[in-house]
């Protein structure tokens, strides 16, 4: 079965709060308008998934419970090593996910998920804005050979994108 994964840039966060660290930046009032409405657009796509993996920051935490809330699952994994991370920190989380999960979804940060998604497929993506989702396809049956290269575009959506509405 091929690997499918799913990269989710989080919501737009809150700068009000100058005195919070950055790990602590909430949601702004944008972020939680257009996290649920793209995790519905998911749903209506009729998008399904074994796994979800999320760095812990605040904002990628909340943006994954949108999409958790949209389809009724209360189970979120989540990898400290997502956060600040670059796409080698984070395409060793992808080769360690369990073979198991043929579809995963990941929440976590850029500059690394831009980076990553142009990595391993030829998205070409100049940035992934946020609450930004691609969606990239695998012909392995096993996470550890996701390297360079290998994925395959298969969308790239994100709020401001008219073709969806």
């Amino acid at each position: 079965m091929a690997k499918q994964l799913l990269l989710v840039r989080h919501g737009k966060s809150d700068w009000g709060n100058l005195d919070l660290k950055d790990f602590d930046r909430p949601l702004n009032k944008r972020g939680k308008e257009n996290a649920p409405e793209m995790a519905e657009r998911l749903v209506q796509r009729g998008f399904k998934f074994d796994l979800i993996v999320s760095s812990p920051a605040k904002r990628a935490k909340s943006t994954a419970n949108f999409f958790a809330e949209a389809y009724q699952v209360d189970d979120i994994r989540y990898e400290e090593s997502i956060y600040e991370a670059n796409t080698t920190a984070l395409l060793k989380v992808i080769n360690g996910l369990d073979d198991s999960a043929d579809t995963v979804i990941m929440f976590g940060h850029n500059p690394g998920f831009t980076d990553l998604a142009n990595e391993l497929s030829d998205a070409d993506i100049y940035n992934i804005p946020t609450a930004g989702m691609v969606f990239m396809s695998f012909p392995f049956d096993s996470w550890k050979m996701v390297s360079r290269g290998t994925g395959e575009l298969v969308f790239f959506d994100y709020p401001k994108n008219s073709d969806e509405t």
